[in-house]
């Protein structure tokens, strides 16, 4: 768990991050921090949003650089890298909130009961085939548990009954936390 110093540390480097980018800075800065969690490695998404709708999403579910820098890392590549979108020019940098998940580790369930919709992102996998979705996704939309295996079916470019015919399912947790509510 972050605490809420962490947090504004962490949704800083993501702002600074992309305003650095649309400046054309071609070196980001290396933040001086204390807190030993930001230090940690671990898997995380950057979602971005422009007025409630989504701008850009990138995420690891682990990496072996600092939490600090998986986060300066997705916020850059959500904002330019993200295939579904243009890249984020600064004009609209004002209009942009920045959220941030930090995950657990992946668990493979063979149960779909172990899902807790709210509380767990799916991660779905058959053949070459891949997709995600956080544990927001499920709730912003009113997701059921099946719906919810669905919709991250046809995210994985699968179809959407994949999740009960042999495609491999995981679960993880996030700590959510974003500009909007401002922590």
């Amino acid at each position: 768990m972050l605490n809420t110093v962490e947090k504004n540390a962490l949704l800083k480097i993501a702002r600074e991050a992309i305003e650095a980018r649309t400046a054309k800075k071609l070196k980001l800065l290396n933040p001086a921090l204390e807190s030993e969690a930001l230090k940690k490695d671990a898997g995380a998404f950057v979602s971005l949003h422009k007025n409630g709708r989504l701008r850009g999403c990138i995420g690891v579910f682990a990496s072996e650089e600092p939490l600090w820098k998986t986060i300066q890392n997705n916020a850059v590549a959500a904002a330019f890298q993200d295939p579904r979108f243009t890249p984020v020019e600064a004009e609209e940098l004002p209009q942009i909130d920045i959220e941030i998940s930090v995950l657990s580790p992946l668990k493979q369930i063979t149960d779909v009961n172990e899902i807790e919709v709210g509380r767990h992102g799916i991660f779905i996998m058959q053949g070459r085939n891949r997709g995600v979705l956080l544990p927001q996704v499920a709730v912003e939309y009113g997701f059921d548990r099946e719906s919810f295996l669905a919709e991250t079916c046809l995210k994985a470019d699968l179809p959407e009954d994949a999740w009960q015919n042999g495609a491999s399912i995981f679960i993880f947790d996030a700590e959510i936390f974003g500009e909007k509510e401002r922590v």
